[in-house]
């Protein structure tokens, strides 16, 4: 499953998920501002875990766009 971006003035958030050991789901963010490669951030991950990757994805895109609303203003 391929990551999702969003962008919003200058930041984007990546949203993607990852598997875990048990076979379950959960979401990660990666948000960095453009133009600043030195400015890589933590990855934020969901703080659920999903039993479908499907589910995972649309916890992980609900991130994405709380956190680029706090950054954006």
């Amino acid at each position: 499953m391929a990551a999702v971006t969003y962008t919003k003035q200058d930041w984007k958030a990546e949203a993607d998920i990852q598997r875990l050991p048990d076979g379950t789901y959960q979401g990660v963010v990666l948000l960095t501002r453009m133009g600043s490669p030195s400015a890589d951030s933590a990855p934020r991950m969901v703080n659920t875990v999903s039993e479908t990757p499907e589910e995972a994805l649309e916890e992980a895109k609900a991130l994405a766009h709380r956190l680029l609303a706090e950054v954006g203003g």
